[in-house]
């Protein structure tokens, strides 16, 4: 009889050295920030948004289990979405993620968002180059008006490498737990890399603001990259009994895009 396969759970990262221990009291100092936070955010009926985007394989669901588990179920959404359906398809682009939006005390993540438009629709051909230029003369104008209006808006990017991607996708086929992950996209996701990163590198470019910039993680590491975007995020807001030293995170992990910042960004 042949041994069973070992598969890597979510939390084992060959490319950090960190050891587990350090990490998993690291990350429980922090998640014990976030719930203080949103103490804060439900007192004062805040509205919070945060948006991951990344390539297939960049651990965004990882980086959302962790930010969100120990976080109030009541006032805390995960919208992650799917294929627009027909009538979505008529629709205002914006339109079908309007009603994900926060309500008063909600803290809503979206595991990618409108952002879809202006890459994997456009890498894939699912929108048309109008569709898509609209879409840029559309979003910074949108996201304005949504902080105007009093939401809270926090713009991630989670940044691997090509040879990080391969490994990452190769674990899917491998491991019985994953298999939900596995999509007909995951076979295009390298094979389309360098129109991937154009298109990425045009979103940065085009729709990073003073209101909602752009903040890119590096997230070769798993461990490293989550632990330095929950800082980042804790970073950005001001609550009650905030540990300003605990939450202060890596800049050469993660950064607020700008152009000088372009050649820290894989390739």
């Amino acid at each position: 009889m042949g041994k069973k396969k070992h598969h890597r759970d979510d939390d084992d990262d060959r490319n950090d050295n960190d050891r587990d221990d350090d990490y998993k009291h690291e990350l429980y100092k922090l998640q014990v920030e976030l719930v203080k936070l949103q103490r804060g955010l439900i007192a004062d009926g805040a509205r919070v948004l945060v948006i991951l985007e990344g390539r297939d394989g960049a651990g965004k669901d990882g980086t959302i289990k962790r930010l969100t588990e120990h976080m109030s179920p009541r006032e805390t959404r995960i919208h992650a979405p799917g294929k627009p359906s027909s009538r979505e398809d008529t629709e205002w682009y914006f339109q079908r993620f309007v009603p994900q939006l926060p309500a008063g005390a909600e803290f809503v993540v979206f595991n990618r968002s409108w952002y879809n438009r202006s890459g994997v629709e456009r890498v894939m051909g699912f929108a048309k180059s109008k569709q898509v230029e609209e879409f840029f003369e559309s979003v910074v104008p949108f996201e304005e008006m949504l902080i105007r209006d009093g939401i809270a808006l926090r713009k991630y990017y989670l940044d691997i490498s090509k040879a990080e991607q391969k490994k990452r996708l190769e674990d899917r086929h491998e491991d019985p737990l994953k298999q939900w992950k596995i999509s007909p996209i995951d076979e295009s996701a390298t094979k389309n890399w360098d129109h991937y990163s154009r298109a990425r590198d045009e979103t940065f470019r085009r729709t990073s603001h003073k209101l909602a910039p752009w903040r890119v993680v590096c997230a070769d590491g798993k461990k490293t990259a989550r632990l330095n975007l929950i800082r980042d995020l804790l970073d950005s807001f001001s609550y009650k009994g905030k540990k300003e030293k605990l939450v202060r995170p890596e800049r050469e992990i993660v950064f607020s895009w700008s152009p000088d910042k372009q050649a820290k960004i894989t390739r």
